[in-house]
């Protein structure tokens, strides 16, 4: 079905919008657009209002760069973690991910992304500059790479390793119990979490 094809132009860009998203074909984002008609208006407006919220209210965590509804995540408020382990993430997905385990009681830092000059993405559009600086406070004991197991995610561990090993503290890597080349939000939990407990130094995996 074209666009040319709908019987109203509103359907249609209904259509498009959804499909616009990733993951989303025509077929899936007509069926979605077709559910939302059968729905109650105030359910659809309610919808509406949620995605509008979320794009004009979203924070990102002023220390860790986490997607948060304060301008300090409630990781980074909770005291009981431990203040000097630093997980490195690239995204919120992988946040979860890990918080999911159970296994990890440090805070975090997100990227934001993973170097990929094949995407035009360097070291320069990540937050890598703000965890030296955590670094160069002196409070940070370990950092935790955990990034994908790609060319993409190992590169990115290598830069940011050679960034920090002048600081003299610990930096250490998920264990290969999560397997070459995985993306780390599809890995089991369980074994994610052991990844975590058996991390390794990084310098003996180059």
């Amino acid at each position: 079905m074209t666009f040319s094809d709908y019987p109203s132009k509103l359907l249609g860009n209904a259509v498009n919008e959804f499909a616009s998203l990733p993951g989303i074909g025509k077929k899936t984002a007509f069926r979605l657009v077709m559910h939302l008609l059968r729905q109650n208006e105030s359910d659809v407006e309610r919808f509406g209002e949620s995605i509008i919220k979320l794009k004009k209210e979203i924070k990102y965590c002023k220390i860790c760069f986490n997607i948060s509804d304060n301008d300090i995540c409630d990781i980074c408020s909770d005291r009981s973690r431990d203040r000097s382990l630093i997980c490195i993430v690239e995204n919120i997905r992988d946040v979860i991910a890990i918080e999911n385990t159970g296994q990890y009681r440090g805070l975090y830092h997100v990227l934001g992304g993973i170097i990929s000059p094949m995407d035009g993405i360097g070291p320069s559009d990540l937050n890598i500059d703000q965890l030296e600086e955590k670094v160069k406070s002196g409070n940070i004991g370990e950092v935790i790479f955990a990034l994908s197991t790609t060319m993409e995610g190992d590169t990115t561990n290598y830069y940011i390793y050679r960034r920090l090993v002048p600081y003299n503290i610990k930096i250490t890597s998920l264990s290969r119990g999560v397997a070459i080349g995985d993306e780390l939000e599809y890995t089991d939990e369980i074994t994610l979490g052991r990844s975590i407990i058996n991390r390794t130094p990084f310098d003996l995996q180059k």
